[in-house]
């Protein structure tokens, strides 16, 4: 296979930050299917790496944590029983961190929504930061144990627990959401502020990611295949959301406004991490 030439790299990479699935990329560049894919695996990985290793020492105050669902191969209602319990086949839930102030995602981590993933998500998150912060998740219950196991005393802990109506009847609406009739601020530990109690920024990123990332499309067969395909996918999204997209609230990128960089990475910069990977 001919390598890519680092222009051809950089059409690649900005079709799929702005939400075009892998066929529609190779319809729009040229390049073939399984070029685009290994490309996005190994500059995946790269930014996978980088943000890793530069989201250390992290002076945020306000945490929110959230999880958003997909799948991988199939829905689990269609796993096939020799695949049923296997990680990778059916539904897939990435948890993210959003801090309220940079708007920064320092951490995620795609797994299912058990109570051992909790405990990965949340220890992974507590080795990044310098200081106690204020954290506020949703109401599942794996963060307990997870928010004590890793913080102890050390956090400002409350938990968002909407409250929802009756489901909606009816074909049409059944993707939508049964209607929020509130919400309850539960103080965990600690003593978080009230006002600052909200998942409301990490939510919105959420979407983001849904908007942005294909293969988090509802219904559409643009879903991921492979496991390695769809990390690889959400890490690429991350960097350019974190280094190359302006905030429009912030007029600056999240890792500008945290300090970790000093300037707005352009696509080039974001494909030269696999030269620095090598």
């Amino acid at each position: 296979m001919n390598k890519l030439t680092k222009e051809k790299q950089v059409r690649v990479v900005a079709a799929l930050v702005e939400g075009n699935s892998i066929r529609a990329t190779c319809r729009m560049t040229g390049i073939a299917k399984n070029t685009v894919v290994k490309l996005l695996v190994e500059l995946g990985q790269a930014c996978s790496e980088y943000q890793d290793k530069a989201f250390r020492n992290l002076s945020c105050k306000r945490i929110q944590c959230d999880e958003i669902w997909s799948f991988v191969g199939m829905k689990d209602k269609n796993v096939p029983d020799d695949k049923k319990g296997q990680f990778g086949y059916g539904d897939v839930w990435t948890w993210t961190a959003l801090d309220a102030d940079t708007k920064i995602i320092p951490c995620w981590f795609v797994g299912d929504r058990s109570a051992e993933s909790a405990l990965h998500f949340i220890g992974d998150l507590k080795g990044r930061l310098a200081n106690r912060v204020q954290l506020t998740t949703d109401g599942h219950r794996p963060y307990l144990e997870a928010v004590e196991g890793a913080f102890g005393d050390d956090v400002d802990y409350a938990m968002l627990q909407k409250i929802y109506g009756a489901e909606k009847k009816g074909g049409e609406t059944r993707y939508s959401p049964a209607q929020c009739m509130g919400a309850r601020k539960a103080i965990i530990t600690g003593n978080p502020d009230h006002a600052h109690v909200s998942t409301s920024y990490t939510e919105r990123a959420n979407l983001t990611m849904r908007m942005q990332v294909r293969r988090f499309t509802r219904l559409t067969n643009a879903f991921s295949k492979k496991l390695e395909n769809h990390e690889a996918a959400i890490a690429l999204h991350f960097m350019h959301y974190n280094f190359a997209r302006i905030h429009q609230t912030l007029r600056v990128t999240p890792a500008m406004e945290a300090g970790i960089s000093n300037h707005v990475w352009e696509l080039e910069e974001i494909v030269g991490l696999l030269d620095k990977n090598k």
